[in-house]
């Protein structure tokens, strides 16, 4: 009578093995196709191209990502993770006007050196230039990276509403209202490259703008209301 062959059991071992094996191969593709696309382009890059720069096999390659889309895609999925900036649920909102105001002024600075640093600027060309084609590439940009920042302020400024801190208005308003005084047109400039990156000082003075502007909007409100007739 024959053996009853019982089927090989893999060990827990050899799974995450084969995981890191896998999230290592995924690494080099996504690094070698971001270069590439920044180097030469998303339409002059072949699959073939990122298989010779990742040195990795057709056969992983497409383990991972169906076509070329979907590289640039989870290229941009994860550069627009590093871009948000949301404040640390688990840190305290201020005590004080003061204190509120510096940390608006630290989110702004940290906003404005992510989102002007040349890699992240490559990832929004990337983005726009196959919005056309893929439209889901330049949704996943936004948001991860602008709309979740905009929350995550809209979020702190409810907060500092409940303790006094910031007098009435939508919470969600002057959270735009702060991010168009950051921003101005600086952004769509650097994506022209019709001017240079900002330096520190222009940051800086960029999110005390931006935090002047916002604490004192309830203020400047109040003001016009008791000079009206």
């Amino acid at each position: 009578m024959s053996e009853i062959k019982k089927p090989k059991r893999h060990s827990p071992l050899s799974h995450v093995q084969s995981k890191h094996v896998s999230n290592s191969i995924r690494e080099r593709v996504l690094k070698a196709a971001f270069t590439l696309f920044r180097e030469h382009g998303f339409s002059s890059t072949s699959m073939l191209d990122i298989v010779t720069r990742a040195r990795v096999s057709k056969r992983d390659l497409y383990a991972l990502f169906n076509n070329k889309h979907a590289v640039l895609a989870a290229c941009i999925s994860e550069r627009a993770q590093r871009m948000r900036r949301p404040l640390d649920p688990t840190i305290p909102v201020p005590q004080t006007r003061d204190g509120l105001a510096t940390l608006l002024v630290e989110l702004g600075v940290s906003i404005l050196k992510t989102v002007c640093h040349p890699e992240v600027l490559t990832v929004f060309r990337l983005a726009i230039a196959e919005s056309d084609r893929a439209p889901e590439i330049a949704r996943t940009l936004d948001s991860s990276g602008r709309e979740a920042n905009q929350k995550a302020l809209t979020e702190l400024l409810r907060k500092a509403q409940a303790r006094g801190l910031v007098l009435a208005g939508d919470p969600a308003v002057l959270a735009v209202r702060y991010l168009a005084v950051l921003w101005e047109d600086l952004l769509i400039r650097l994506l022209m490259r019709v001017r240079e990156a900002p330096k520190e000082r222009e940051i800086e003075v960029r999110a005390r703008a931006a935090t002047e502007t916002l604490m004192a909007l309830p203020l400047l409100a109040a003001c016009r209301r008791k000079q009206e007739p």
